[in-house]
């Protein structure tokens, strides 16, 4: 193995997604700021995810519809002036 090809902060690491709240300790070198206590009862580095596997529609199977009625009144408010009278 060739030396000094991984990086020295290769650690275990919490990746959490924020969306349902599930977690999983996997090593990473991905940069922290945040802690969390881990269900063995040691602190590890805590990265949040908006989206993993176990929120993701290809995983769960579940599709989360976005409220878009909304987005496009706003976007048909915001050019209405430029439309043909």
């Amino acid at each position: 193995m060739k030396k000094e090809t991984h990086p020295s902060d290769y650690r275990l690491v919490v990746f959490k997604d924020i969306s349902n709240d599930e977690g999983v300790l996997v090593k990473s070198c991905a940069p922290t700021r945040e802690t969390v206590t881990w269900t063995d009862g040691n602190e590890y580095p805590l990265v949040k995810m908006e989206i993993s596997s176990f929120s993701h529609p290809f995983f769960t199977g579940k599709m989360k519809f976005v409220d878009t009625a909304g987005r496009i009144d706003k976007f048909n408010k915001k050019f209405a002036k430029f439309a043909k009278k």
